[in-house]
C-alpha cells in the first residue's frame, strides 16, 4: 500500500502542475486572440485567469487528500492489526491483601525466553527470599539481572518453573493487585510531564505531602526539591530533561517508595549517583520498614556487599548465592568481578 501510494504521489504532484501551466498557456493564447478581435476585455482575461487559478487550487487539494485518504487505510490496518491481537497473561482472583509468608519470593526452576525461537535468557533459576532481605544481583551485561526482577511484578510469563510472591504464584494474583505488593525503578528513568508532586503520586494517587517527603528524604532526593523555589510544585519537563541524571534516579525512586510496597525493585537504579550518596540511599531504606524486601541490581559489587543474599549470574545461570565473603571463597566469577573493581577504585 506505500510502495502504490508512492507511487501515486510521484505522478500526480507533477501531472497537476502540468495542467496548471498548460491550462494557463491555453487560456493566455486564445485570450489575446479574443481581446484583439473585440470579443472579450481584458480584465474579462484576468477574471477567467483567476476563476481557473482556484479551481487548480482545489485540484491539488484533490490530489493531496486522495494520498492522505491512501495512506490513512494503510495506517488503520496497521492500528487494526494491533487491536486484534488477543492477550496471552490470563489471570486468577487472589488480591494483595490476603495474608503474607514468611517467604516474600521464591524462584523454583524458572526457565525463561523472550520469543519461542530465542534461546534462555534464564536456565533453571532457584532460590528464595524471606520476608525484610536486602537481595543482591550482580553479574556482567546480558547475564540476566534484569530478566530476573522482571519476573516478580509479571512483567513476562516464564517458560517453565514457577515465580511466587508471598507464597503465591503471580499467575493466580488478580489484574492489578501483584502491583500494589511492588514498587520498581527500572534502569531507565522516566519523569512524566508535570510537576513533582504529580509524578510523586503516580504510584499512589492519593499521597500525602508528608507521605512524599518522607519518600522524598529515603530517596536522597530532598534537596532537590528544596533549591526549587516552588518546591513540590516545581515544573518537570518531559523525561525530566531539567534534572540531572543523578536527580532523575533519585526522584524516580522516590515515586516508587511513596506507594510503600512490601517488595522493593532497584534495577541499576543508581548508577549515576557517587558512592557517597549511594550508601546513605542504602541505609534510609533499610530503615524505612522491617518487612521490606529489596532487590538491588548492581554492576558495583560496593552496592550489593552489605545484602543479606546476593545472587551471581552468568550467561543466564545462577552461579552462585550467598552472602559476600561467603562468594568471595567460593564463587569464581563473583571474586573476578570483586577483584576487578577492587583494583580499580583503589586505583583512582
Amino acid at each position: 500500500m506505500n510502495l502504490f501510494v508512492g507511487r501515486l504521489s510521484a505522478l500526480m504532484n507533477p501531472l497537476t502542475y502540468v495542467i496548471v501551466n498548460v491550462a494557463t498557456i491555453v487560456l493566455i493564447a486564445r485570450g489575446a486572440l479574443r481581446v484583439e478581435t473585440g470579443i472579450l476585455k481584458q480584465g474579462d482575461i484576468v477574471a477567467l485567469y483567476n476563476y481557473m487559478a482556484q479551481i487548480i487550487v482545489e485540484l491539488i487539494k484533490l490530489a493531496s487528500l486522495a494520498i492522505t485518504i491512501n495512506r490513512s487505510l494503510a495506517c488503520a490496518d496497521r492500528v487494526a492489526d494491533v487491536l486484534s491481537v488477543e492477550e496471552d497473561m490470563k489471570y486468577g482472583d487472589r488480591q494483595s491483601e490476603e495474608e503474607s509468608k514468611e517467604i516474600s519470593v521464591e524462584f523454583d526452576g524458572v526457565c525463561f525466553a523472550y520469543g519461542e525461537n530465542s534461546g534462555d535468557a534464564l536456565d533453571d533459576i532457584s532460590f528464595s527470599v524471606k520476608r525484610g532481605e536486602k537481595v543482591g544481583i550482580i553479574g556482567a551485561t546480558g547475564s540476566g539481572k534484569s530478566s530476573i526482577i522482571n519476573l516478580i511484578p509479571r512483567f513476562y510469563d516464564v517458560k517453565s518453573g514457577s515465580v511466587k510472591v508471598n507464597g503465591i504464584d503471580v499467575k493466580d494474583y488478580a489484574r492489578g493487585s501483584l502491583g500494589n505488593l511492588v514498587g520498581v525503578v527500572p534502569q531507565k528513568t522516566v519523569l512524566f510531564e508535570g510537576t513533582i508532586r504529580d509524578n510523586m503520586k503516580f504510584g499512589k494517587e492519593d499521597a500525602t505531602d508528608e507521605e512524599i517527603r518522607k519518600a522524598l528524604e529515603a530517596a536522597q532526593a530532598k534537596e532537590v526539591v528544596e533549591q526549587r523555589s516552588a518546591g513540590l510544585d516545581a515544573r518537570v519537563e518531559q523525561n525530566g530533561r531539567n534534572f540531572s541524571g543523578g536527580q532523575r534516579q533519585r526522584l524516580t525512586i522516590a515515586r516508587a517508595l511513596v506507594k510503600d510496597p512490601d517488595i522493593l525493585i532497584l534495577d541499576d537504579s543508581a548508577s549515576a549517583l557517587d558512592f557517597a550518596t549511594d550508601l546513605k540511599l542504602r541505609q534510609a531504606i533499610r530503615k524505612l520498614k522491617k518487612d521490606l524486601t529489596v532487590f538491588i541490581v548492581s554492576q558495583r559489587t560496593s552496592s550489593v556487599k552489605d545484602c543479606d543474599l546476593i545472587l551471581v549470574l552468568d550467561d543466564g545461570k545462577l552461579v552462585g548465592k550467598g552472602r559476600h565473603e561467603e562468594l568471595l571463597e567460593e564463587c569464581e566469577v563473583y571474586r573476578e568481578i570483586y577483584e576487578s573493581q577492587f583494583r580499580k577504585e583503589s586505583a583512582q
